[in-house]
């Protein structure tokens, strides 16, 4: 132990370590009992001194006195000089935002939930707009990187409710020449902000929203991140529609195509987006008219992730429930979706991924009836 903390649990951690606990669980290691990721967290001087003792006894580099916990008073002194007037003195404000800055990049999880409780991400949107409306740049990398620090969704619903621009001045950002870190912070905050579902925020978003997102697809190195966004925005139709208008689908396809497939993640993220789009009738027509559209769906099913076959799966029942033409069920047995899915049912699969392979198979069972595949399924399927 470097910096001992006794939990409301009565339990003594090392502070580092359970904080990296709570960020992903919410109950105590030893006690099971509740522990919510924002309970405090008491430093145990006894033990520290102890620590340090044996250290000296022995050799050992002493371990450091932790710093005293950041005051909230002095956040809101850094944030009200942020916060002043376009017309005053930039260099005290941008002194303010590099100090705000330190103190976010400190792997200290205390310090960021003190900054997220006093209004920094409020504070950080706010001055990122401002910077908008003025057409300058300086200071919004600095905003962007506390931005992502201190997220809170809680906390920032108010402002993003009552602030229109928000949006704009994320999408300002991604256009103008920055650093490729602070686009790929500013997409974040869009999928944070998008993931609070306001819908007047949502259902303002505009086709040059959408036509953006698109592009920075294009671009590999923030094509995650910019799917992410859409997919959030999706539980729209009519964001749905213009996403699919943008040219989305296509370019998913081709990026599954220039893909290696070592990231697997990314192409969960692909047929997350793909599997929403293709839900809607113009969605499925885009995949159809790309000629390796229905082979790249049949080729990922049992070659990348659960989550990816769920999804794949989604895509295909999609399109043989509603877009089944002669050709369209000629075309899914050409390319191997049939024998994918007969496979799915002889894998070591979850259930529920056999039953939706069963019915699509049902969908189109006269059709594909005289296919080998499924002669070789009808033998060999389990009799339950």
């Amino acid at each position: 132990m470097r910096d001992p903390v006794t939990t409301v649990t009565g339990i003594t951690y090392d502070r580092e370590s359970i904080q990296q606990w709570l960020a992903t669980a919410t109950v105590c290691p030893v006690t099971k009992q509740p522990l919510p990721p924002t309970s405090d967290l008491t430093p145990n001087h006894m033990l520290r001194r102890l620590i340090q003792a044996w250290c000296t006894a022995n050799a050992v580099d002493r371990i450091p006195t932790p710093k005293s916990p950041l005051q909230r008073s002095i956040v809101l002194k850094l944030i009200r000089e942020l916060n002043r007037r376009p017309d005053a003195d930039r260099s005290t404000q941008m002194n303010a935002l590099t100090i705000i800055d330190k103190l976010a990049a400190e792997n200290d999880g205390v310090n960021r939930h003190i900054m997220a409780e006093a209004g920094v991400p409020n504070a950080m949107l706010s001055f990122i707009v401002k910077s908008f409306k003025i057409g300058e740049i300086l200071g919004v990398e600095e905003a962007l990187r506390v931005l992502k620090l201190t997220w809170t969704p809680e906390a920032e619903i108010g402002f993003v409710g009552d602030n229109s621009d928000v949006i704009e001045s994320i999408m300002w950002i991604l256009k103008i020449e920055i650093e490729d870190s602070a686009k790929l912070n500013a997409l974040i905050a869009l999928k944070n902000l998008i993931e609070i579902e306001i819908s007047t925020l949502i259902e303002k978003l505009s086709f040059e929203f959408f036509e953006e997102m698109v592009r920075m697809i294009k671009e590999e190195k923030f094509a995650q991140a910019a799917i992410q966004v859409l997919i959030e925005t999706c539980s729209w139709g009519r964001n749905r529609a213009m996403i699919v208008a943008a040219g989305a689908v296509a370019e998913l396809i081709e990026m599954e195509l220039r893909s290696n497939q070592e990231n697997k993640r990314a192409t969960e993220v692909v047929f997350g987006l793909l599997a929403q789009l293709c839900s809607c009738a113009e969605g499925r027509q885009e995949l159809l008219k790309h000629a390796a559209g229905m082979a790249v769906v049949a080729k990922r099913l049992l070659r990348n992730s659960a989550a990816t076959d769920d999804r794949a799966l989604c895509v295909m029942e999609s399109v043989a429930r509603f877009a089944a033409t002669k050709e369209v069920v000629a075309e899914m047995l050409r390319v191997g979706a049939v024998a994918k899915l007969c496979m799915v049912m002889q894998a070591d699969c979850a259930d529920y991924l056999k039953r939706k392979a069963r019915e699509i198979l049902r969908l189109h069972s006269s059709d594909w009836s005289n296919s080998p595949c499924i002669q070789v399924y009808l033998l060999t399927r389990n009799p339950r």
